[in-house]
């Protein structure tokens, strides 16, 4: 949001303005500086007098102390915003000469004094914006305690001596954690400062006659940081200090090692500690020690899992504050109070204590950064986002204007006009009515918005007629008999009511709910009448609810997935749905309940992103994870493609993506991730063997190739395809690599292609990311795993047999080096394009497919090709059959070899259907056997991909397809390839 309009001072403040500008030049003629107002210019005096009207605070330290006036206009810090750099070094000077305990806390106000008038007067006069002025209070605040803690311990170690480390005898500094708006530097104008005080480890103290504990020491310094900064002179007081947040709050010690404060938040944090620690950094002390601390205390702020609790627990949070304003009577009061500042950060703490622990773009601590990654990232709406990002920055510049009247610790409304009107005037609005109803009609909003993240959807309808799904509680928690609860199924839609009964008693009591805890017992509960309720209102109820059963049963110990659903309704009926259409979703969601997250975006769920976007989401993900983390790095391209993979299976069974759209996805998806995996295997064998070289003797920069051949090759991917492989590189495999641990560059080539695998294939908590079979490189499993460019053309030319030149018809760059690519597919049309026996390469490949069908068709005969009849009660092989897809696959292949030598265009394309087309425009076969073909390729592959999500076998009835397996047929005949004598068809 822009910042507030200025408005001239109404005649309702004139007095006030007056008031404040005569008590300013009394102060000033006393001193013998009205030289210095005098001189002011007509644009000077006008933001003078509005500041004067607006802050009794200002006023009141200009009469005090005149030459503080003075001192900020000759030194331009009114007009111009400080750095970070520039407020540190401020207070570092004036620190500098103290040489008392009471200087010292004399110096930290004046100075505070000081900064808060340059601060209330750039907000006031709109020469600030929002982030600029709570970045000055943070930085200042930072500074403050940095100063003052530095100052009091080289004091106090004069006469206590030295903290050592007890294990690293290294001398020990303590860590000031900063929370809440202060971690986040967005302090407002009056705030208290959250801190927790914490040192590294255990020890005494050295170079003092008595030595103590390094706790006692750090104890009475922490002490006398908070009198530094919090004791009230006749200065005023640096910052208000607020210890609470620490472990055990007030009743506990003021500081704390690392391990006492690790094994208190691993055993005893509670929720609301988990939403402070969210904005925690160390703003003083040693900043090295106060990285590894926040690094301990990670894991307990951000769960590894989907934690969906985060929402219940911050819901009873904000019933409690509710709870404490109705109390107090804080209606106005625009952080706590309905549709306030505390709303607004509640819905970005949700998204990141939910999602956090997996997708680290969450891990950030201002709350506008936040809200932005939630829009990037798809959690919401960009609208919504925008929304909430204007309203919070107008109620902080609220808060603000409320805190400059009197540099008071509130955020409550005034309640008398005069002061009404200030905070009209500084928030831009002719009067405090019109202001009053565009911040109420604001809170309407923010309100709404929290209720749809956090606030309980089904709240009211709880109130009046009971939670959703209470009338299957009775069947769930067996207080009605079987008789009546099989009745109760039927009557709602359910078929197979008994079996469907003993289902859920037999999840009821199973083995591995036994174990689970009260809390996980208790979510079930609630959850499980809410599922069949859910289930009764679908087409195929029994169906869905019986699909979805496994997965209820292997996430019962791990209950905040049934938190997830019971908190979103909808996402649980399309959960539902999915399971219902595919058992294969049904199955990958068990396998892998993170899942989950996907049903949460409808939006996104059904529109997977394009081959550009797919490949920089999953570059982002990688890029967020510290590069010598293997482990993390290999989970997120799991999920990565576990959750794409869902989001085409749900899009193909809503009817939003056609087949040769799926395969496109699931195409892109794979060269994303070989695209990442080559990159790590690369950089991890740079790291540890250094950098092979080329014939040239230059370095080598990635120049290898992976190399696609199959379906991922041919772009008709499904969702379980295996990735057939080739790795090729193009440097010199004598040379040694520049690394201390040199290796010759085969051997560095061969590593990197063993990484990848290692990559790939390894078995993870999320499974593997991809099949990989090598059999197609150079001389199959015998061959090396990685060969050289040279060495591939000289074996295509002179060793390969015919079905590996086949295969090479489908062979396509998948990612790597764009020269190496380039040459490659220079080879690959090379060879494609050399003049074949035609004789000779019919009885090759009809060989090969009479193997093929011999090895992996099923028994269908047919009496005879002149007879369309196939026995109806034999199953066909929609892929390896006679007359199947493998044929219409080796015709395209022998159509390539055979004539590419004549027709270049041939061997363009890998994939099936663009290469029926070359055939047509060359008038091999027609156009309309062409076109025919092609429709019947894509009727099979999608009668498969159907089959593969029911998780079935390629096989169908003999009797369907009949008449295009014998057009198929016919057609293979036709460009004079056999069909083998004795060979099943």
């Amino acid at each position: 949001m822009k910042k507030p309009a200025l408005i001239e001072i109404p005649n309702t403040l004139q007095t006030i303005t007056q008031n404040g500008v005569d008590v300013l030049v009394e102060a000033l003629e006393k001193q013998g500086l009205m030289g210095t107002y005098e001189c002011l210019s007509v644009e000077k005096k006008a933001q003078l007098a509005r500041v004067l009207t607006c802050s009794e605070f200002v006023v009141e330290q200009f009469r005090r102390c005149p030459e503080l006036l003075v001192e900020l206009l000759n030194s331009g810090d009114l007009d111009r915003p400080l750095s970070v750099t520039e407020i540190t070094e401020q207070l570092a000077t004036l620190v500098s000469t103290v040489t008392t305990e009471e200087a010292l806390l004399s110096c930290l106000r004046k100075a505070r004094n000081r900064q808060q008038v340059r601060i209330i007067w750039r907000d006031i006069t709109r020469q600030a914006n929002l982030i600029e002025t709570c970045h000055d209070l943070s930085n200042f605040a930072d500074a403050s305690i940095d100063q003052a803690y530095r100052w009091l311990y080289d004091e106090q170690v004069k006469v206590l001596g030295t903290p050592i480390g007890r294990y690293s005898n290294q001398p020990q500094h303590l860590v000031i954690l900063g929370m809440g708006k202060l971690g986040a530097q967005e302090l407002n104008l009056s705030s208290d400062i959250d801190l927790i005080f914490a040192y590294p480890e255990g020890g005494e103290t050295e170079g003092a006659k008595r030595s103590v504990d390094n706790q006692e020491f750090f104890t009475r310094l922490g002490q006398k940081l908070i009198r530094a900064l919090d004791s009230i002179t006749p200065d005023g007081f640096a910052f208000r200090v607020d210890m609470r947040l620490r472990p055990y709050g007030s009743s506990g010690p003021l500081v704390y090692s690392f391990a006492a404060m690790e094994q208190y938040y691993q055993d005893q944090g509670r929720d609301w500690e988990r939403y402070a620690m969210i904005k925690a950094r160390a703003v003083a002390g040693d900043p090295e020690a106060g990285v590894e601390l926040l690094t301990i205390l990670k894991p307990f702020v951000y769960r590894r899992y989907l934690d969906f609790t985060a929402i219940e627990s911050l819901r009873k949070l904000k019933q409690l504050i509710q709870q404490e304003v109705k109390r107090k009577g804080m209606d106005d009061n625009i952080k706590l109070g309905a549709g306030g500042i505390r709303e607004i950060e509640f819905i970005g703490q949700a998204f990141q204590l939910i999602h956090g622990g997996r997708d680290l773009s969450l891990q950030q601590r201002p709350l506008l950064n936040v809200l932005d990654t939630l829009a990037g990232e798809g959690y919401l709406p960009c609208a919504v986002v925008d929304e909430l990002k204007s309203i919070y920055c107008f109620l902080r510049y609220v808060e603000h204007a409320i805190q400059a009247l009197a540099d008071k610790q509130t955020q409550m409304l005034p309640d008398n006009a005069l002061d009404q009107a200030k905070v009209a005037l500084m928030m831009g609005y002719d009067s405090w009515d019109i202001f009053y109803e565009a911040l109420n009609q604001y809170r309407e909003r923010i309100d709404w918005h929290f209720k749809q993240v956090i606030a309980d959807s089904e709240e009211e309808e709880q109130e009046s007629n009971g939670a959703v799904g209470d009338e299957w509680l009775p069947l769930w928690v067996r207080t009605q008999d079987e008789e009546s609860s099989c009745i109760q199924l039927n009557e709602a839609g359910f078929t197979e009511s008994k079996e469907l009964y003993t289902k859920l008693m037999d999840l009821r009591s199973s083995p591995s709910l036994r174990s689970v805890q009260r809390e996980g017992r208790e979510r079930l509960d609630v959850f499980m009448p809410r599922l069949i309720s859910a289930a009764a209102e679908l087409e195929q109820p029994t169906l869905s609810i019986l699909r979805v059963l496994p997965l209820i049963e292997a996430v019962a110990r791990r209950s905040v997935y049934l938190v997830l659903l019971t908190e979103n309704p909808e996402t649980l009926k399309r959960l539902l749905l999915l399971c219902a259409a595919s058992p294969w979703i049904a199955e990958q969601i068990t396998h892998y309940p993170i899942l989950l997250d996907e049903l949460l975006n409808e939006d996104r769920l059904y529109s997977p992103p394009p081959a550009q976007d797919l490949a920089a989401e999953l570059r982002q993900h990688l890029a967020r994870i510290p590069e010598d983390d293997l482990e993390q790095q290999m989970e997120a391209l799991r999920h990565f493609k576990l959750a794409h993979r869902l989001r085409v299976a749900a899009s193909e069974i809503a009817g939003n993506l056609p087949l040769m759209k799926v395969s496109d996805y699931l195409t892109w998806l794979a060269e994303a991730i070989l695209t990442e995996v080559l990159h790590l295997a690369w950089r991890q064998c740079v790291v540890k063997y250094g950098v092979p070289q080329r014939l040239d003797g230059s370095p080598c920069e990635l120049d290898y190739i992976v190399v696609g051949y199959g379906k991922v090759g041919g772009i008709e991917m499904g969702h379980n395809s295996d990735l057939d492989l080739v790795f090729i590189h193009n440097g010199d495999p004598q040379s040694e690599t520049d690394g201390a641990k040199s290796i010759d560059g085969l051997l560095f080539f061969t590593r990197v292609g063993q990484r990848m695998i290692h990559i790939l294939t390894t078995q993870t908590t999320s499974g593997i990311l991809y099949e990989v079979d090598m059999r197609l490189r150079p001389s199959g499993d015998a061959g090396l795993l990685v060969s050289s460019l040279t060495g591939f053309q000289k074996y295509q030319e002179a060793e390969a047999w015919t079905w590996e030149h086949q295969a090479l018809v489908r062979a396509r760059v998948l990612t790597g080096a764009k020269e190496v690519a380039e040459a490659f597919e220079a080879i690959r049309i090379e060879v494609l394009g050399k003049q074949r026996d035609l004789v000779k390469l019919q009885a090759e490949v009809s060989d090969m497919r009479k193997k093929m069908r011999d090895n992996l068709g099923t028994l269908v005969t047919q009496s005879g090709l002149g007879d369309n009849a196939f026995d109806a009660e034999q199953l066909f092989n929609l892929k390896h059959d006679a007359g199947g897809m493998v044929d219409i696959e080796f015709m395209t292949q022998f159509v390539t070899l055979a004539w590419s030598w004549k027709y270049p265009e041939l061997s363009v394309y890998t994939d099936n259907i663009r290469i029926l087309d070359a055939m047509a425009e060359t008038h091999l076969i027609t156009p309309e056997d062409a076109l025919w073909l092609q429709d019947t390729y894509r009727a099979y592959r999608s009668a498969v991909h159907r089959l593969a999500l029911q998780n079935k076998p390629s096989l169908v009835m003999a009797d369907q397809f009949a008449n295009e397996r014998k057009k198929v047929m016919e057609l293979w005949l036709s460009l004079g390839l056999y069909i083998n004598e004795n060979s099943q068809q």
